[in-house]
Formats: C-alpha cells, sequence, structure tokens
C-alpha cells in the first residue's frame, strides 16, 4: 500500500512547483492580495447594513478598484478576469436567485459581487505566481487539505447543529481539483481568500446558505466548509474560456485579413470544432472544388448552367 501510494505521488503532484527551485517576489501579487483581503472586510462591513443605493455606490468602487488592478496585467490574464465576472455574475443569478442554494439580503445579486469575483480570481492568480507560493506550494498544500479536511470532518461529525453533508462532498471535489488540475496553485489561493470572504459575509449577514441544498437535497453549514469548490469552477472557466476566446480572436483576426476562407483555415477550424481528420480533407476538397468552379464560372461569363435530366 505504501509503495502505491509513493508511486502514485509524483502524479499526482506533476504540476505543483518544482521543488529546490528559487522564486522571484513581486511586489505587486502581495499588493493584490492584501488590497482584495482588505476590501473584502471593508466592503462587507459597510454592507452589512446598508441601502440598495449604498450597494450601488460599493459596485462601482469595485469596478473602479478591479480597472485599475488589471492595469498591470497582460492580455490573457484581463480576459481571464472578463470570463470570470461574467460567468460568476451568470452562476450567481442561477445558483443564488433561481435555485435559492444562497440567499442576498435584498434577494438580488448586489452591485459590488460581479466586479468582487473579478477581485478575487485575479488575487488567485497572484497569490499563485507569487514567490510564497511557488516555493512552499507543497507544505500550503498540506496546511489547507488539513485545515478543510478537518472543518468537513466536524461538519458531518454530527456535533454542530447544522450539519454539513455538502461541505464534505464538496471537499472531496476540491482534492480532486488540487490534484488532477492543471492549475492547483490557483485552487490553493483562492481556498483562502474564498473562505476569508465567505466566513465575513456570512457572520455580518449579508447573505445566507440555505440549511438544505436545493438540487442534492443534503445539509449544508453556513457557510459550507468546501465552499471553494464552487470558486474553483469559476476559475476553471476563466482558465479555459480565456483560451478558446484568445484561439477565436486570432482565427477571426486571421479571417478577416486575408478576407475570407482557405482550405488551410478551414482545416483549423476544423481541429478547433474537434472533426475527425478525414472530415476536414472532405470540408478541404470541397472548398477546392468550389473555388475553381466559382473562377470557372467567372472566366466564361457566357456559361449557362443547363438543368440535369433526372429521367
Amino acid at each position: 500500500m505504501f509503495r502505491l501510494l509513493r508511486s502514485m505521488t509524483p502524479g499526482m503532484l506533476r504540476h505543483f512547483p518544482q521543488l529546490n527551485v528559487a522564486h522571484a517576489h513581486r511586489t505587486r501579487d502581495y499588493v493584490i492580495a492584501a488590497f482584495t483581503f482588505f476590501s473584502v472586510v471593508v466592503c462587507l462591513t459597510l454592507e452589512a447594513n446598508a441601502s440598495l443605493e449604498r450597494q450601488y455606490v460599493l459596485g462601482g468602487i469595485a469596478f473602479v478598484s478591479l480597472i485599475v488592478m488589471l492595469l498591470g496585467e497582460n492580455r490573457e490574464t484581463r480576459l481571464q478576469v472578463l470570463v470570470a465576472v461574467a460567468f460568476a455574475t451568470w452562476g450567481e443569478h442561477f445558483a443564488s436567485i433561481y435555485m435559492g442554494g444562497y440567499t442576498y439580503r435584498f434577494e438580488n445579486v448586489p452591485a459590488y459581487v460581479p466586479p468582487g469575483h473579478g477581485m478575487v480570481y485575479l488575487t488567485a492568480i497572484a497569490l499563485a505566481r507569487s514567490g510564497l507560493f511557488q516555493r512552499y506550494g507543497r507544505r500550503i498544500a498540506a496546511f489547507v487539505i488539513v485545515v478543510c479536511g478537518a472543518w468537513s470532518a466536524w461538519g458531518i461529525s454530527g456535533y454542530p447543529e447544522q450539519a454539513d453533508a455538502l461541505g464534505a462532498l464538496m471537499f472531496a471535489i476540491f482534492l480532486g481539483f488540487l490534484f488532477l488540475g492543471r492549475s492547483p496553485m490557483v485552487y490553493l489561493a483562492a481556498f483562502f481568500i474564498t473562505t476569508w470572504l465567505e466566513i465575513i459575509g456570512t457572520a455580518v449577514g449579508a447573505w445566507k446558505w440555505a440549511a438544505i441544498d436545493p438540487v442534492l437535497g443534503l445539509s449544508q453549514a453556513n457557510p459550507p466548509s468546501g465552499v471553494t469548490f464552487w470558486y474553483c469552477i469559476v476559475d476553471s472557466v476563466a482558465m479555459g474560456g480565456a483560451a478558446v476566446v484568445l484561439m477565436g480572436l486570432k482565427h477571426a483576426s486571421g479571417w478577416v485579413t486575408s478576407g475570407g476562407s482557405s482550405p488551410a483555415r478551414a482545416g483549423r477550424w476544423s481541429v478547433l470544432l474537434g472533426l475527425r481528420e478525414h472530415a476536414r480533407e472532405d470540408i478541404q476538397s470541397q472548398i477546392r472544388l468550389t473555388s475553381r468552379a466559382i473562377s470557372t464560372s467567372l472566366k466564361n461569363p457566357d456559361l449557362a448552367v443547363e438543368p440535369i435530366d433526372k429521367t
């Protein structure tokens, strides 16, 4: 058994930073994280007894803060944040307003929530690439597993007044993200910022999780112990979605520049759509035949197309 565990470890940690490698510390990464952690406290404290008007003001401040934070980031990171904000906004309306998994004070999605998701995602990215996480990633992972595991075990132990079966399930899925995903440092960083905001947000009454999950019918605490799982989904969609969008923009730019299609470009698009090799060849051959037919017609203006006699 121990040999099996040792043989699995390299594969499970293949996406973790390498050991005994020096990593640079960038002040910017820690400033982003510190500012977001501080903003969570200020925003949720002000929101505790806020009116809808104050929520809009907080939302405006959050959007401006997010824009300023993105000024020093590259195009890929900016696009990832935009995808995260868009997906999280949809997810908030679905999970909160439609499904009722958790409810905000005014039974809405506060204006500060969409940009807040962007700040949270950017913070996870900043911490993940920081020298601290790159150097001590495995120790941080061990700490997170122990803490979150103990939290989840407590939720299903029968001692707390509100059981947390869903939290334990989400923790197990979170471990899958951590050891099977390609960006474990992002998920580890997400644990810290999301746990911070969930504990503060529920403590001040900004939102409250339903006692019973409306989808699976499992008990859940306020907040659930494995709540980071939901944010990991947002992170995964942001990273994967941004890559697809960038690829699409690249091909679209090439299409516009060339003024149309070509067999080679059709082949690349078919790869993007997941078509098989023979399907790509069929598309390319059809484009060639169509192009030749059009060319022949343009060179012979008097060419008449006779109807086909099927008798």
